[in-house]
């Protein structure tokens, strides 16, 4: 009998020795938010550790339609990815996976449904504006600065004309990239109609008049005098972001346009720079000059052709990231951005996200236009180039733009 049971326990030793170990579920992820590309991809190593799965983030430069189309073609789809709201719409139909039931869903308001189903979850609540360093204004003018001082286009030039003269030799600086001159600054034109979507539909119909839109001449006004006060005017088109941020954040200059997602880049300079972000001034009298433009940012959506495994392990992850606090404190604090989730209760550490959860609370956002068509910010973009560098006039934009619009195709919603 010892004999018997030697050499099953052998036998047992054996065959565990040569048991393979189980595999990580593997949750690839696509990240088109590059600005938080470095804190997504240490996060996700402490999450792998933390949940037994396998976490990958990729990112990629190229625009996003055309990178998740190479994916598709060659059958290699991310088990959860996070594109713009207006991919959702041209991605999910096919591909994505009904997120109803999660408990992440119930907790936000900026869920996209189609057709009755949930398509995607949002990443954060961001908004466009006018960025400020307040410090760099109130040392030179010696008062006190309040945004709401300087909302229409009138009071903010006087402000513009003061800072020239106390030693600011240009205070405003402008991005030069496609993305922040057509997809942020010329939407707005649009995004400011009574009827954004009627408005789309007279424009693919050449009927829009853009040169004689009120919206449209009210922001191409404030954005002329942005670029009479450019630091970069000289090269307006080819001036580089990252100096650009590390100027305002510094007070070398005091105002740029763009985004509370602007300030994982600002933080990096490491000024202690008093800032914040307000709307765009306007001669206007309908109250759109007190809004600033946003919504719910950057949506993930699920695969539908990977594993359940792959599908659950991405639902784990969307309800870790809206309800449990290590999640809670990787949007809020080690991206510095506002959560569109109910539940996550914490105070947004920068001062960007302070002006952009304010006006929210407020409820004074303008929507994003989520429909625009896939090449809109790259051709309009280079349209807002020329403008920008003095290559052609407000009246040559409109035609510009014009034309680009009557052979249009907005996203299908």
């Amino acid at each position: 009998m010892k004999k018997v049971i030697t050499a099953i326990a052998t036998v047992t030793a054996a065959a565990m020795a040569v048991t393979p170990v189980m595999a990580a579920t593997e949750l690839t992820v696509f990240n088109s938010k590059s600005e938080i590309q470095t804190q997504f991809e240490e996060e996700a190593s402490v999450y792998s550790e933390d949940k037994g799965v396998d976490m990958t983030v990729t990112m990629s430069n190229d625009p996003v339609i055309t990178h998740m189309g190479t994916k598709y073609s060659s059958n290699d789809p991310y088990v959860l990815s996070m594109v713009d709201a207006k991919d959702i719409y041209t991605l999910t139909p096919e591909h994505g996976i009904d997120l109803s039931d999660l408990d992440a869903t119930a907790d936000t308001d900026y869920a996209i449904e189609i057709d009755g189903k949930v398509a995607a979850l949002p990443f954060c609540v961001e908004a466009r504006g006018v960025m400020y360093n307040k410090s760099a204004i109130e040392e030179i003018t010696g008062e006190e600065f309040d945004p709401a001082d300087y909302a229409t286009l009138d009071d903010f030039k006087a402000l513009l004309d003061k800072l020239v003269e106390g030693g600011m030799e240009a205070p405003v600086a402008i991005m030069s990239e496609d993305w922040s001159l057509a997809a942020h600054y010329l939407a707005q034109w649009i995004e400011e109609q009574e009827d954004p979507e009627a408005y789309i539909q007279k424009l693919l119909a050449g009927e829009g008049d853009i040169i004689n839109n009120e919206k449209f001449n009210s922001l191409m006004d404030t954005f002329d005098v942005l670029m009479e006060y450019n630091y970069a005017k000289d090269a307006a088109a080819t001036a580089d972001r990252n100096t650009s941020e590390d100027m305002l954040a510094w007070g070398d200059v005091a105002f740029m346009f763009g985004g509370n997602w602007d300030w994982s880049l600002i933080v990096q300079s490491e000024s202690d720079s008093e800032m914040g972000m307000m709307p765009v001034p306007q001669n206007t009298d309908d109250g759109t000059n007190e809004k600033l433009v946003g919504g719910g940012s950057k949506y993930f959506f699920i695969d539908n052709s990977v594993s359940e495994e792959q599908q659950q392990a991405a639902k784990d992850f969307l309800n870790w990231m809206a309800l449990e606090d290590d999640g809670q404190d990787f949007v809020t604090n080690s991206c510095a951005l506002v959560s569109p989730y109910k539940s996550n209760t914490l105070d947004v550490s920068d001062p960007l996200s302070v002006s952009v959860k304010a006006y929210a609370d407020a409820g004074a956002l303008i929507p994003n236009y989520n429909f625009m068509p896939d090449d809109h910010y790259t051709t309009c973009g280079a349209t807002m180039q020329k403008y920008l560098d003095g290559k052609i006039d407000r009246e040559g934009l409109a035609e510009e733009l014009t034309e680009y619009w009557k052979g249009a195709t907005i996203i299908e919603h």
